[in-house]
């Protein structure tokens, strides 16, 4: 593989600091409590959230809250190569990270023993595909109604060809230095997931995170761009 970064553009043809094009919809499935679908660079994902509802088993039941279930699942048409559709270890971690970033932004005790399930379903994946899954997550639990005390917005920042960079893609992730998805609510100014695969010095470590940081609250506009036109149509329809 070459360079992937000359005179200061990257393979794709972005700037260092430039995110890749991002889409959401929301209310995509008639049949969940709420759902979205998000295009983050090629990465298309969709997300189901059902609940509150009753716990099954019953020993998972919390007498003082909900109880907090995520699935994160790659389809076997989502990369080159078909993915056995058996749960691996990497969508297990993924599984307990998204649950982790998610859990500190929802009111988790106005809904006592009762369970809430986040299913995130890859499509197709293009590297940044945890960070992509807990944006559309967030979107699919406030459309669910499920109260919330702050949005969740997530984007990953790297290291590439010794430049630290923007929202990785999937060669990025592959051929690059260092990879730090994050995680953040952006009211409460709190880090709910960061992660780092590869090696930085303190300084680019500082730049990296300020970088994703960055790219979050970009992301976090388009969240709410996204719920406002849901929530204003509804309400127009009601009219």
């Amino acid at each position: 593989m070459g360079k992937l970064i000359q005179n200061g553009i990257r393979i794709d043809g972005r700037k260092f600091d430039e995110l890749r094009p991002v889409k959401i919809e929301v209310g995509v499935l008639k049949n969940a409590d709420g759902s979205a679908y998000i295009e983050f660079g090629n990465n298309k994902i969709v997300v189901a959230v059902y609940g509150p509802k009753e716990v099954h088993p019953k020993h998972m039941e919390m007498p003082d809250k909900a109880t907090l279930r995520c699935r994160y699942h790659m389809s076997p048409f989502s990369v080159e190569e078909r993915k056995n559709p058996a749960p691996s270890r990497r969508e297990i971690e993924i599984s307990k990270v998204t649950r982790e970033a998610l859990e500190p932004a929802l009111i988790l005790e106005d809904y006592p023993r009762t369970a809430i399930d986040i299913y995130v379903e890859v499509l197709q994946s293009d590297g940044g595909s945890r960070c992509a899954g807990i944006t559309a997550a967030a979107v699919a639990l406030a459309d669910a109604g499920i109260g919330m005390r702050d949005m969740v917005c997530a984007c990953a920042a790297g290291k590439v060809d010794d430049t630290i960079v923007l929202d990785i893609s999937d060669v990025e992730d592959k051929e690059g230095q260092a990879d730090m998805p994050v995680a953040y609510l952006p009211n409460l100014k709190q880090i709910s997931l960061m992660q780092l695969d590869g090696k930085l010095t303190a300084e680019e470590y500082e730049e990296c995170l300020n970088f994703a940081l960055k790219g979050c609250l970009q992301v976090y506009e388009i969240q709410k761009e996204t719920l406002q036109k849901r929530y204003f149509s509804e309400v127009s329809k009601s009219e």
